[in-house]
C-alpha cells in the first residue's frame, strides 16, 4: 500500500465508499425500470430486487471482510470496482436478452409463480454478481483506513456516513433527474462511468500505472465500457418492434406509441397488451372501451344537457373520446398519474384540448374534490399491478359518493377467470358490498370484463331500452348486444379493505393461469418431442 499515495488521503477512500454506495441505489432503481416492461412494477418485483440485491450486499460484504483481513490489498478492492462497472455497463445491452432467456426457458419448465421465479432468477443473474462485487467495499476500507484502535469507531462512522449519503442521492438521482430525462440504460451508463473513473484514478495515481496486467485490465474495462455504451445507449426494451412512433420511459412507465393501418396503440409494457387505442376511422375499438360505454347510456347522457364523466386512469382518452363522438358536446375530465402519458395523448391520440386532465392518484383526487358526475370509470388496473388503494371497500365507497343519484360507475376488470376467489371475485365482492345493484359483462376475444354499479338498479336495468333510443347505428348496436349479455352479479363473501387488499398476488395466480393454458400446447410438445419437436410447431 506504500505506493499507493492517493490511500493516504481518506477523503479519496471516502469518496470511493460515497460513490460506491451511490451506485447500489442507482442499480436498484434501474432494475425495477428494467424489468418492469417485461414483469410489471408491482411490489411483487419490487419485493424480490430489493431482497436479492441485499442478498448481494451481505454475502460481498462478508467475503470483502474475510478476503481484507486474508491480503489488505487495495489494488483488489479497486480491480473489483473496475469489474463491476464493465457489468453495470453490459446491462443496458445483454439484460434484455437474459431475460428473454430465462423467461423462455421457464415457460416450459414452470407451472406456477411464473413471474416469481423468472424475475427472481433474473435478477440474480444480472444483478446479484455486480452488486456482490460492490458489497466488498465497506469491510475493505474499513481495513484500509483504520490506522489505531483509538479511531477504529470514528472511521467506520465516517464510512457509513459517506455510503448513506451516496445511497441517499443514488434514490433521488435516477429516479427524478437521469431516467425521466436520457432512459434507464443512459442512467446504467452514468453510474458504471463513474465506477470506472474511480477505480482508474486510483491505478492512474500509482507512478508507473501499476503493473502490466493491471494497466492491461484497466484498458480492457475501458474497451469494454465503450462498446457497451456504443450498443447499449439507444438500446430499446423492444428491440423486435420496427415501427415504434414513440419509445420512452416516464417516472412510472415505460411506453411505445405502434401505428398500424387502422389505429394507434400505447402500450405501457413489453409482454401484456395495449393501454390504449385510436382507431382512425372513428369507429368502435372492438375492445373493452365498446363495453364500457353502456355507462352513460344506462345514466341517459344522451339526454341530459349537464352531464359530467370522470375518467380514473384516463391513458390516452380512449374513453373520453368515444363519449364526446356518441354522445356530443358533453362535460369530461379525467386522472391520469403519469405526466408523460398525457403528453402523448395531446401529440399522438388527438385528445381533445377542451378535456380537463389531472395528473394526480385517482383515489387522492377524489379525495381534494367535492363534485358529482353521472358516470366514474375505474380504468386503473394494469395486468398486475393494481394500485390496492383504488381497490378497497373505502374506495368505491368514496367514488359512490360522488355520484349523482342516477349515476353508474364502470370499472375495467382485465384478468377474468374462473377460479374460486380470483381477483375479479373479490374485487366485484367489495364493489356490491357498496353498491345495491351489481352488473358484469364479459369482453369477446379478451380476458377482459366490465363491471356496472349503481345505488339505483333500475338504471341498470333500462340499458336495452335506452340502447334502443340511440341515433347510431353502430353504437345502438353494440348497446343491445352488451345489454343482452349482462349478468346480475351475485354478492360473495370477499371484502377487499385498506388494511387488507393482496390483489398483486391475486393479479400474479390470474397470470400463471393464462400463461399455463396459451402454452399449454408447447408444453406437451416439448416434453413428447424435445426442442426439435418444438422448433418443428413454431
Amino acid at each position: 500500500m506504500e505506493h499507493r499515495k492517493i490511500l493516504k488521503n481518506k477523503y479519496y477512500l471516502y469518496m470511493t465508499e460515497f460513490f460506491a454506495g451511490m451506485s447500489v441505489m442507482a442499480v436498484e432503481l434501474g432494475a425495477s425500470r428494467l424489468l418492469a416492461p417485461y414483469f410489471s412494477s408491482s411490489q411483487i418485483v419490487w419485493t424480490i430486487i430489493i431482497g436479492t440485491i441485499m442478498i448481494a450486499m451481505a454475502l460481498g460484504n462478508v467475503w470483502g471482510g474475510k478476503s481484507a483481513d486474508k491480503n489488505p490489498n487495495p489494488d483488489k478492492l479497486y480491480m473489483r470496482i473496475i469489474i463491476a462497472a464493465v457489468w453495470i455497463a453490459a446491462i443496458p445491452f445483454l439484460g434484455k436478452y437474459v431475460i428473454l432467456a430465462i423467461s423462455g426457458v421457464l415457460v416450459l419448465a414452470v407451472n406456477n409463480n411464473f413471474l416469481i421465479w423468472a424475475a427472481f432468477l433474473a435478477c440474480m443473474v444480472i444483478f446479484v454478481f455486480p452488486l456482490f462485487l460492490l458489497g466488498t467495499v465497506t469491510p475493505s476500507l474499513a481495513k484500509y483506513t483504520v490506522g489505531s484502535l483509538d479511531d477504529s469507531g470514528r472511521t467506520v462512522g465516517t464510512l457509513g456516513a459517506f455510503n448513506t449519503i451516496g445511497s441517499i442521492i443514488g434514490t433521488f438521482v435516477p429516479t427524478f433527474i437521469t431516467i425521466p430525462a436520457v432512459g434507464t440504460s443512459i442512467t446504467f451508463l452514468l453510474f458504471s462511468g463513474i465506477l470506472l473513473l474511480l477505480g482508474l484514478v486510483y491505478f492512474i495515481s500509482t507512478k508507473f500505472g501499476g503493473s502490466r496486467r493491471q494497466k492491461i485490465s484497466c484498458i480492457t474495462g475501458i474497451i469494454l465500457f465503450a462498446i457497451c455504451c456504443i450498443f447499449g445507449a439507444g438500446n430499446r426494451f423492444a428491440f423486435w418492434e420496427s415501427s415504434l412512433l414513440f419509445e420512452g420511459e416516464s417516472i412510472y412507465n415505460y411506453l411505445q406509441v405502434k401505428e398500424d393501418e387502422d389505429s394507434v396503440v400505447l402500450s405501457t409494457n413489453v409482454l401484456f397488451g395495449v393501454q390504449s387505442i385510436m382507431k382512425k376511422d372513428e369507429s368502435l375499438t372492438g375492445m373493452y372501451y365498446d363495453y364500457a360505454l353502456a355507462a352513460p347510456v344506462m345514466a341517459g347522457l344522451a339526454k341530459k344537457e349537464d352531464a359530467k364523466i370522470l375518467v380514473l386512469g384516463m391513458g390516452t382518452g380512449t374513453f373520453a373520446k368515444q363519449c364526446r363522438q356518441y354522445f356530443g358536446d358533453i362535460y369530461i375530465e379525467g386522472v391520469e398519474i403519469d405526466q408523460k402519458i398525457t403528453d402523448l395523448a395531446w401529440e399522438y391520440f388527438a385528445l381533445p384540448e377542451d378535456i380537463k386532465v389531472t395528473t394526480y392518484d385517482g383515489r387522492a383526487y377524489l379525495n381534494a374534490i367535492d363534485e358529482t358526475y353521472d358516470v366514474i370509470m375505474v380504468d386503473a388496473y394494469q395486468d398486475i399491478t393494481i394500485p390496492f388503494q383504488m381497490s378497497s371497500v373505502e374506495f368505491f365507497t368514496l367514488v359512490k359518493a360522488h355520484l349523482a343519484e342516477d349515476g353508474v360507475m364502470v370499472v375495467n376488470m382485465n384478468m377474468h377467470t374462473d377460479k374460486e376467489g380470483n381477483i375479479n371475485q373479490q374485487l366485484s365482492d367489495t364493489i356490491a358490498s357498496v353498491f345495491e345493484s351489481v352488473y358484469t359483462v364479459e369482453v369477446s376475444g379478451s380476458t377482459n370484463r366490465e363491471l356496472f354499479a349503481a345505488a339505483n338498479p333500475a338504471v341498470i336495468e333500462g340499458l336495452k331500452e335506452e340502447a334502443l333510443r340511440l341515433e347510431n347505428a353502430e353504437l345502438r348496436d353494440m348497446m343491445v348486444w352488451t345489454a343482452e349479455r349482462l349478468d346480475v352479479y351475485e354478492k360473495g363473501a370477499y371484502l377487499l379493505t385498506d388494511d387488507k387488499a393482496a390483489v398483486e398476488l391475486l393479479g400474479m395466480q390470474v397470470i400463471d393461469e393464462l400463461i399455463r393454458d396459451e402454452l399449454g400446447y408447447y408444453k406437451t410438445i416439448f416434453k413428447e418431442q424435445g426442442i426439435g419437436g418444438l422448433l418443428e410447431s413454431m
